[in-house]
This record gives C-alpha cells, structure tokens and sequence, in this order.
C-alpha cells in the first residue's frame, strides 16, 4: 500500500469516524443513565442538517467567518504527521513533531476565541474568558507530558516513541512514565469535556464550549463541531497508541496491517470510552471554578513525572 494511500486512511478516519465516537459516548451515557438516548449517528445527522442552513452572521470580520476553517484544517493537518493507524513515519511526520502538533492546536483554540471576541455577545465572551483562562493551565501541561516522554524516549517524534514504548517495558512500568499517563489522561478528560461538570450545554453558569460557538450558525457552526470532534478522537489516539497503549498499530503498508491498525484503534477507543462514562458518571459534578484546581494538579503530574526520571533515571 502506498505511504499516500496510509496517509489519506488516517486522515480519513479521524474526519469519518470522529462523529461515530461522540455518538456512541453520548449513547452509553444514556445507557448508564437508564435513558433510551438518541441514534449513534446522531452527530452525522447533526452534522448535515447544519451544513443545509443559512449562514447568519453577527459581524462582518473576516477573521469571524475564517475562524472555522482554520481550525477545521488544523485538525486535518495533525492525522498526517501522528501514529493514529500506522506506526511508522508517513511522509509528512518528519515535519512536526509533538509540540509542532500542541502548536496546531493551540492555533486553532486562538483562532476560535478571537473570532468570537468580534461579535459582541455576552455568552462568547463568557466562553471565550473561560476558554483562555483554562488554556492557560491546560496547554503548559500538554507541553510538559510531551516533554516528559521526549526524556524517556530520547526523542520528540511521535512515531520513535510509539516503537520504543511498545518495544522496551521497562519504560511503559517507569514512574515517568505512569505520572505522565496520569497527567495526559485527567488532561484529555478536560480538552474531551468529561471532567464532571455541565460544560456542553446552554446554562450559564457551565458553558464552555458552547459559549464560544453560540453566535455560528449553518455549515460554519457544523465545521466547528466538527473540528471538535477530531480534536477529541484525535487526542484519544494519541493517548491510546503512544502513550497508554502503543501496541495494535500498522507495522508495515500491507493491507492487512492497516486494517488491523484501525480496527484496533477503533476497539481501543470504545474501551476508553466506556470509562469517560465511568468517571462521569460516578463522580459528582464539580464547580466551575474547581477546573482550575483540577489542571493544578494535572500540570503537577506532568511535572513530578519529569522529577522522577532526574531522581530515578525512568525506571
């Protein structure tokens, strides 16, 4: 199979399947809940009806109708240089490496908060000023957990690091490496939204996310959401194939190969699934102002991870 071939399956994976995966989070939730709970594809058919409405805009700057295509492509960018089917390096992995790729993120969260900032209303505001006030907390320790693993593995490159987590045990056992997964995984509860606490929804009091995007309407809210959930199935295939479970990826261009690779990408994540839906379903729900204090100590794992390997040397 042609490295482009591999190339095009990742990308399309994660603009494909990203939707399935939020459907099924959301219908497990409903399961737990004792609810009936809406169709697995609900966020595809969500998806279109969005992308048939009309555009309504409450400014005119250029940055505002912008915002979800940049962002929209930043996540498009990212499947091409990170292990989410393939173990090996694709042809254009070389390009960025892990805090490349925190980089791309970031762009598209600064992206989407100044657009919002143009348009006057108090509810972006409100969801612009908690979005940044949490990044501040949120991406230092993302960069901090793709420091500490670049200590463990001598390397910053995603793909070295899949081979030589899933080849040397004696690093997957580390204390660096345990903090760091720590860390990585209470962070992914929070970037996923599955931290207990109402951040999806129109309160006032919980609104995040949807603060941000109240103002889009038609295919630029759809391309927001769905940028949205690639950056989710994104960060859980990083979480799954590099860190918690390098094992299960393509080895080699066969057909087989990639086909196992993504069949097993798609277990991994159902598994990871059901156990968002066990946190949050049996924690209570916290404080708003409390995800501060949650990220605190998310950075503190990350950073007590780094302590350890010049304590103990990783292992």
């Amino acid at each position: 199979m042609h490295p482009q071939v591999v190339n095009a399956i990742q990308v399309g994976l994660v603009v494909l399947a990203s939707p399935l995966m939020v459907g099924i989070l959301k219908k497990a939730e409903a399961i737990v809940e004792s609810r009936r709970g809406v169709s697995i594809f609900q966020p595809y058919y969500d998806l279109i009806k969005f992308m048939r409405k009309e555009v309504v805009a409450p400014t005119s700057s250029p940055i505002f109708h912008l915002a979800p295509i940049i962002a929209f492509s930043c996540y498009l960018i990212l499947p091409m240089v990170l292990p989410i089917v393939a173990g090996y390096p694709l042809p254009f992995a070389p390009m960025v490496d892990f805090l490349g790729g925190a980089f791309l993120f970031t762009l598209a969260a600064i992206v989407s908060v100044i657009a919002v900032t143009r348009t006057g209303s108090f509810y972006t505001a409100i969801g612009a000023s908690r979005a940044i006030s949490f990044a501040a907390l949120a991406e230092p320790t993302l960069i901090m957990v793709f420091f500490g693993v670049a200590l463990v593995t001598s390397t910053n490159n995603p793909f070295v690091t899949n081979k030589v987590l899933s080849t040397q045990m004696k690093w997957i056992v580390s204390p660096t490496h345990l903090l760091i997964v720590a860390a990585f995984f209470m962070l992914l509860l929070f970037e996923t939204g599955k931290i207990p606490i109402e951040s999806e929804g129109l309160m006032e009091f919980g609104m995040i996310d949807e603060g941000k995007v109240m103002e889009y309407s038609g295919p630029q809210y759809a391309l927001l959401k769905w940028g949205a959930y690639m950056k989710s199935f994104i960060l859980m295939a990083v979480f799954l194939n590099v860190f918690a479970f390098p094992w299960g990826v393509a080895r080699d261009y066969s057909a087989i190969s990639v086909a196992t690779g993504v069949v097993t990408l798609l277990l991994k994540m159902i598994v990871l699934i059901f156990v968002f839906v066990i946190v949050e379903e049996t924690l209570a729900k916290i404080r708003l102002f409390k995800i501060l204090d949650y990220l605190t100590i998310s950075f503190t794992l990350a950073l007590l991870a780094i302590v350890s390997f010049f304590l103990f040397g990783g292992v």
